[in-house]
This record gives structure tokens, C-alpha cells and sequence, in this order.
């Protein structure tokens, strides 16, 4: 590693390491070593910022470390969004752009969480999903050694920039520009005691599965429409993946198997209203209680959650949409906040507030109180652990 690089970063590694330590994201002095000796700001030299311009268009602002004053800024606890999709990126200044993320830098507290929650020991063999700018794979190769490291990107521009960062600090782990849901590229029956994913699937792929040591540990985030979640699972012999979700909360940008753009996504024009009627379930609830999110993903797999916009009034609601054009919405401000308005059928919203109920009567339990399992022929379920409740998520 070049001196220059860890001097100039000391500094900021001390007080960063000691932040991640009291908020309890690094747990051991192993990963808290490997934070300290790696300089996050060599693989973020630039990066964009979110604001919003005197046109009041929310924009990405390119941020560069040669501005005097922004090293420390690396080193904050925030997730850099390092890359904009091309297709939904357009320039509105000199330096500030709209458009969609496709690669970041992780929030370091939640990248430290999953590698606390990866529980590695010397001598693993390890497979990262999403190399992005290198940094995780930077922590990887000073807790394990490089020659223990594998990470894969679906953009090969990405990886050869990971790789000249990495080589500079003097790592040169397994690189290789791949689509990681098919797990690293190669031809042998080759195994890895830990699998990572810095990417959001819809469910754990086989391939991941197929390339875990029985007894190995995959760490990922899945994301089930509403919501999604972090889960820790272990691989057995039959190809099964079995555990639970983390308190480590997940939201990571979305496998692709484009390295530039994600495909759109068609959908079924919305129903016609079909009803207004009171509920006891708000939006302020649905807002503020990430696992009650997580249990309505349960309800309603494949349902989505988004913000909508009443053209006529302007009124903001937040909304639940189904594949099929359904959908029911509750509104975020005004004098109506206990009200329903739905299209289609009734029944989403019947399963809020089934979900509801069942989530207060169970002592509101957190996501850490859900299992999470994966079969071999293809079938996804959840559980709650206390009880055994459970729902099928994905049939055989």
C-alpha cells in the first residue's frame, strides 16, 4: 500500500473506525483493523450529491476530492452514489445531472454490518456479488488476503477501474466482469466458504447456492416488492439455504444483467376507482415501521410500494400496486390520513390490515424475527420464528 495514500487517510480512518465501533456496526477487532488500513477516498474520487438546483429540479451534483475540504466527506458515514444510468441521466448543468443510480460506495456502517454478519475466519474463501468501485473488496483482502477474494461485476469498465484502485494499494484479488447472479465464471467445481452481495435479488440464485461449501454462510439482501431485508443464511448439503433476516438493515441497487442501464419495467395500467372506506391503518404507520414493511411483502409478494400524485389536486398518497392493475392508496397529509381509496380489488388493502393486526398482536415483532429459507427445487418461505407462522413466497 502507498504511504501516501494511508497517511493522508489516517486521520479520517481513526474517527471513522471509532464512530462505526460505538454505533456497534464493527463488533470485532478484526474488521475493525481492516477499516483502518484500508483509504476509502482511493476508490471514491469522485461522486455525486443530491440537492436541489435553483430550478427546484432534484440533481446529482459531481462532488471531486481535489475540492479543498472534501476528504473528510469520504469518510462519513453515507452511502456515494459513484455512477448514473445513461438512459435516465440527463445534464442540466456543468456538473449536476438527473437520472437513476447504478453504482455506489455502501453507507461503511452497513457494509461493516454484513461483513460482522459474514463471520469469516482465517483462511475462507470468499465470493463478492458487485465489486463496484473495489472498496469492499479493499476490506475483504486485508482481513483474508487478496489471493482469498473473489468479486465479480456485471460492468467490466468497473472492474478494470476496481482493479487499477485496488493494485495501487497493493491488492490484486480475483476480479472478473460477469452477471453475479450466475455466480463467479469458471469451469471448475469451485467453492467458496462465504458468499456477500452488494446488490438486491428477488431471491437467493441456485448458483450462489451451487458455489457455497456445505456449511458456508451467504450473506444478501433480497428484495420481495414492498419491502426487503438482509438475510444470513447457511448452505447445507442438499442445496438447501436456510436462516434468517439480519438487524443489519439492507436496500441495495438491483442485480442487472446490463452493465449500463436496468430494463424498464412494463405494467398494467391502473384499475378504475372502485371505493373509499375508513381504515386504522395510515401511512404515517406504514412509514415509520420498517418490519411491518417487511411482513406486508409477506402478504402481498410482488406488490409495490410507491409515492403517488393526484393530477387534478396534487395531493401525495402513498400507494400499494399489484402486477394485475389493482391498487389502493392512503394519503400522506390533510384531514383524511384514516381513509382508503382503492381500484381493483379490495383485497390489498384487506391484507394491510390483516398484517396490521397480526403485527401488533405479536408484540410488533423486528425483521430479525423472520426466517428465511430457499429449497432446492425453487420454493421460497419466511416464517416467524417465535410461532412458526409462515408464507409461501415463492412456489416449487
Amino acid at each position: 500500500m502507498t504511504e501516501s495514500a494511508i497517511d493522508t487517510a489516517r486521520p479520517h480512518l481513526a474517527v471513522m473506525v471509532e464512530e462505526l465501533t460505538k454505533a456497534g456496526a464493527i463488533r470485532t477487532p478484526e474488521w475493525a483493523e481492516a477499516f483502518a488500513a484500508v483509504p476509502r477516498h482511493v476508490f471514491v474520487p469522485r461522486w455525486y450529491e443530491q440537492e436541489t438546483n435553483d430550478q427546484g429540479i432534484a440533481v446529482w451534483r459531481m462532488q471531486h476530492l481535489a475540492h479543498e475540504g472534501r476528504l473528510v466527506r469520504v469518510y462519513r458515514d453515507t452511502t456515494l452514489v459513484t455512477a448514473l444510468d445513461p438512459d435516465t441521466a440527463e445534464k442540466v448543468d456543468e456538473t449536476a445531472w438527473t437520472g437513476i443510480p447504478t453504482s455506489s460506495s455502501t453507507l461503511p456502517s452497513l457494509m461493516a454490518g454484513m461483513l460482522e454478519d459474514l463471520a469469516v475466519d482465517d483462511g475462507h474463501r470468499v465470493l463478492e456479488i458487485g465489486t463496484g468501485t473495489g472498496y469492499n473488496a479493499a476490506l475483504l483482502c486485508a482481513r483474508l488476503g487478496e489471493q482469498r477474494v473473489h468479486s465479480v461485476d456485471v460492468d467490466a469498465d468497473l472492474i478494470d477501474t476496481a482493479r487499477r484502485r485496488l493494485s495501487s494499494i497493493g491488492y490484486e484479488p480475483h476480479l472478473a466482469p460477469a452477471d453475479g447472479r450466475n455466480g463467479y465464471p469458471t469451469e471448475d467445481r469451485f467453492r467458496f466458504h462465504r458468499v456477500i452481495a452488494t446488490c438486491s435479488v428477488p431471491d437467493i440464485p441456485r448458483s450462489w447456492i451451487a458455489q457455497t461449501h456445505p456449511g458456508g454462510l451467504i450473506v444478501a439482501d433480497v428484495d420481495l416488492g414492498i419491502e426487503g431485508g438482509l438475510v444470513c443464511l447457511t448452505v447445507d448439503a442438499e442445496h438447501s439455504a436456510y436462516g434468517q433476516f439480519t438487524t443489519t438493515g439492507g436496500r441495495f441497487m438491483a442485480a442487472r444483467g446490463d452493465a449500463r442501464t436496468y430494463p424498464r419495467r412494463e405494467r398494467t395500467p391502473y384499475a378504475d376507482e372502485a371505493g373509499t372506506r375508513p381504515t386504522n391503518v395510515t401511512a404515517a404507520d406504514i412509514r415509520a415501521h420498517y418490519p411491518f414493511r417487511l411482513l406486508l411483502a409477506f402478504h402481498l409478494p410482488g406488490a409495490e410500494l410507491v409515492y403517488h400524485s393526484d393530477e387534478t389536486t396534487g395531493t401525495m398518497s402513498l400507494q400499494l400496486q399489484q402486477s394485475d392493475g389493482s391498487w389502493a392508496r392512503v394519503p400522506l397529509a390533510g384531514d383524511r390520513l384514516d381513509t382508503v381509496t382503492y381500484g381493483g380489488s379490495p383485497e390489498i388493502w384487506q391484507q394491510v390490515e390483516a398484517a396490521w393486526e397480526w403485527w401488533n398482536d405479536a408484540d410488533r415483532p423486528g425483521q430479525d424475527q423472520f426466517g428465511y429459507a430457499r429449497e432446492p427445487d425453487g420454493h421460497v418461505a419466511v416464517w416467524h420464528l417465535p410461532d412458526g407462522r409462515r408464507w409461501d413466497l415463492r412456489p416449487a
